[in-house]
């Protein structure tokens, strides 16, 4: 009976060691193009905590091969693959929301301009005096520039940038509206004859 245990004990043990005698190359380079792919979608931008999470698992792989430890490396690579495909969906989700964003900021600050635009040219304002419309004329001819740098980086991808572009171009355009509204006067209806 002893020997049955000690053969059978030996078999395990064999078993074990076959089973990790090789380094997970496949594995690992499978994990390798999904990190490929997440970048090429954005996961570094859109999903920066997932991808990140997923080199580090093929890098511990890695290490873990150095080491001769190909069991935690196969179980690292699998994890950064799993990491890197999470990342690569969510960053089309991100890109998707970051580019509404944008597009959903310039359409508001275009709005906003082509209403000013057409309040200071109407006939009323029109004849005020040209200093006090100097303000709000000037906050046009900035915004018009602001408007035109985040359309150049919407097409370009760089969201962020539409962002920092239009940072404060609404609320600086309705202060415009104000002042062109202020500069009107109050509009007293015709009087019936």
């Amino acid at each position: 009976m002893l020997r049955v245990a000690r053969r059978l004990a030996f078999v395990m043990i064999m078993c074990s060691a076959g089973c990790g005698a090789e380094p997970p190359h496949k594995e690992m380079n499978q994990a390798q193009g999904a990190l490929d792919a997440a970048r090429a979608a954005g996961a570094d931008k859109f999903a920066a905590a997932e991808f990140t999470a997923a080199q580090d698992a093929l890098r511990r792989s890695e290490e873990f091969v150095a080491a001769g430890d190909y069991r935690q490396a196969l179980n690292f690579a699998l994890d950064s693959r799993e990491r890197a495909q999470n990342a690569a969906k969510i960053a089309v989700d991100g890109r998707a929301d970051a580019r509404g964003q944008a597009e959903r900021a310039i359409a508001e600050a275009a709005t906003l301009l082509a209403r000013a635009q057409s309040e200071l040219n109407e006939p009323a304002v029109a004849r005020l005096n040209p200093r006090l419309l100097k303000a709000p004329r000037s906050t046009i001819t900035v915004v018009e520039k602001q408007l035109q740098e985040a359309r150049t980086a919407l097409k370009a991808e760089d969201y962020g940038a539409v962002a920092a572009s239009l940072n404060g171009a609404a609320a600086q355009l309705q202060a415009a509206l104000s002042e062109i509204d202020s500069a009107a006067g109050p509009r007293t209806p015709p009087r019936r004859r």
